[in-house]
């Protein structure tokens, strides 16, 4: 299972220096050791969140935006860096969706539809709404990537962020914007998708897919075939359902060969999958701040009746008796 362990990528630093910002006083705003700063140092998703909010007190409203902006893609992690090497738009966003989890337990959602590509960044174990600075950041990257490597124009349909208006994000992006949305969210013209990427090189593409590949298999044969399909169900569950076709895709296997070879370790996708939400849902339910409708969708039901009937199923009561139950427990 994929471990709660952000690699801070040099890039960031690069940023910040380059926003001429010092790396000292970020730490101190984002109460994080000095040690945090080095090199090669894991943060875990709270400490990773703290790091960006430091950033958000420190550089102002469009920090975010102004960091991705002083970058290019010699500089961006490895993750990006394969991207920007990609056949065309999708193949590019694909390979950052692939190789983001080498940095951190992110998740990069792309939802097609007849029109669109819906980009979603989630991290599966942040609390609460990711930093301003990060999702601006991260936004104006994927964008760049698509300018850059197209060596067009591209204008998304449309973006939905939860934060307030920003005149610098609107200029930037040339599009309609939803401000203080319900999720955040990039939403590309599906047709651009097709566009050549002028920077396409498939020998280093090669290279960086061997390499990448590598560190990736690493991680994922660190634990067993069970582990994997958890922590796939854990980061898949709040863009809904996860189904046996998805997850099996992303182990580059078929259906058949993964139930064989869950079944052959004593356990079945749907007792993983209900088993993952129960756990899921005990989590969620300790923090107060979630309403059982929002603990319902995270875990991807699409009726808050059947999130009822499954928890009373697995605790013999309803979310907001466990949860009353709960806090009396730990008072």
């Amino acid at each position: 299972m994929m471990a709660d362990r952000v690699k801070v990528p040099a890039a960031f630093w690069l940023g910040v220096d380059r926003l001429n910002l010092r790396r000292s006083e970020l730490l101190r705003k984002a109460g994080l050791p000095l040690q945090a700063g080095q090199e090669n140092t894991h943060l875990d998703t709270a400490q990773f969140f703290a790091l960006w909010r430091g950033l958000d007190a420190l550089g102002g409203t469009d920090v975010g935006l102004h960091l991705s902006q002083s970058l290019d893609g010699a500089v961006m992690p490895p993750s990006f860096m394969a991207g920007y090497h990609a056949r065309d738009l999708h193949d590019a966003l694909q390979r950052v969706a692939r190789f983001k989890r080498l940095c951190a337990p992110e998740q990069l959602d792309i939802t097609l539809t007849a029109d669109a590509c819906i980009l979603s960044p989630t991290w599966p174990y942040g609390k609460g709404e990711a930093p301003r600075s990060l999702t601006d950041a991260t936004m104006g990257s994927l964008l760049a990537l698509a300018r850059a490597g197209t060596g067009r124009n591209v204008r998304p349909l449309r973006l939905e962020l939860q934060r307030g208006p920003s005149a610098a994000i609107s200029t930037f992006f040339r599009c309609p914007i939803g401000w203080n949305a319900e999720r955040d969210r990039l939403i590309l013209t599906r047709s651009d998708l097709l566009l050549p990427f002028e920077t396409y090189n498939r020998e280093l593409l090669d290279l960086l897919d061997r390499a990448l590949s590598s560190d990736i298999g690493r991680q994922e044969k660190s634990g067993t075939l069970v582990d994997r399909v958890r922590w796939l169900l854990r980061r898949n569950l709040t863009a809904g359902r996860p189904e046996l076709r998805s997850i099996a895709r992303e182990l580059a296997l078929s259906e058949r060969s993964l139930q064989r070879r869950l079944s052959e370790e004593g356990q079945s996708f749907q007792s993983l999958l209900s088993g993952t939400r129960h756990a899921l849902a005990r989590e969620y339910l300790e923090e107060s701040a979630l309403d059982i409708i929002e603990v319902a969708s995270l875990l991807g039901y699409d009726e808050q009746g059947s999130f009822y009937r499954a928890f009373q199923k697995w605790e013999g009561c309803t979310p907001s008796e466990w949860r009353i139950g709960h806090s009396r427990r730990t008072a």
